[in-house]
């Protein structure tokens, strides 16, 4: 897309459109002005440009979809995934270390020995996803949905789970596994889960 638009702009610097030469045709006692102008505009699409190429290049990137995708040992780590879908996707082994997933959704997804150490997953959707031998070693899961979420031989050392929604025997079982604090936010695993 930003591509496009730079050929565009190129195109639209070329001098056969640009309607200052007919004007200066016709108006031959004001060419300086004319060529000013001309630089005038030139120099603000030219900055324009750079800012819009500037500002695509900083910004995060749009949510993606990823439904149904086959995904096995896909690297993630440290990407921007903010609203990204993957529902029914195989993420098996998939790497999310340390990317921002807040607002995906994993619905049904095979997520197995994925990694999610020091992922931001607040309010993401694990609905009926298959997080067994997983690794959520510091993660941030706070507000998420995890109802009907196998999460089998999983690795949630360090993981801040507040406000998760969670079945009550899922609870019980990741209370078994809960220890270590979170270093980001300061929460021990243990009393997010509201383990006795």
């Amino acid at each position: 897309m930003l591509m496009n638009f730079l050929v565009i702009c190129q195109k639209f610097f070329t001098p056969n459109l640009f309607p200052w030469k007919a004007i200066a045709r016709v108006q031959r006692e004001k060419p300086q002005s004319l060529g000013r102008w001309q630089f005038v505009v030139r120099t603000g699409i030219l900055v324009a440009t750079f800012i819009l190429a500037l500002g695509s290049l900083a910004s995060p990137s749009l949510a993606l979809d990823y439904n149904r995708g086959n995904l096995v040992g896909a690297d993630f780590s440290h990407q921007d995934l903010r609203g990204s879908i993957f529902d029914h996707a195989n993420l098996r082994g998939a790497d999310f270390t340390g990317a921002n997933l807040q607002g995906a959704r994993f619905f049904s997804a095979n997520m197995d020995g994925a990694i999610l150490e020091g992922a931001d997953a607040r309010g993401v959707d694990f609905e009926s996803a298959r997080l067994t031998h997983a690794n959520l070693r510091n993660a941030r899961l706070e507000g998420s949905f995890g109802t009907n979420t196998k999460f089998g031989e999983v690795d949630i050392e360090g993981a801040d789970l507040t406000d998760i929604i969670l079945r009550p025997d899922t609870e019980d079982y990741l209370c078994g596994l809960a220890k270590g604090t979170n270093p980001v936010t300061g929460r021990e695993t243990k009393e997010t889960l509201f383990c006795p």
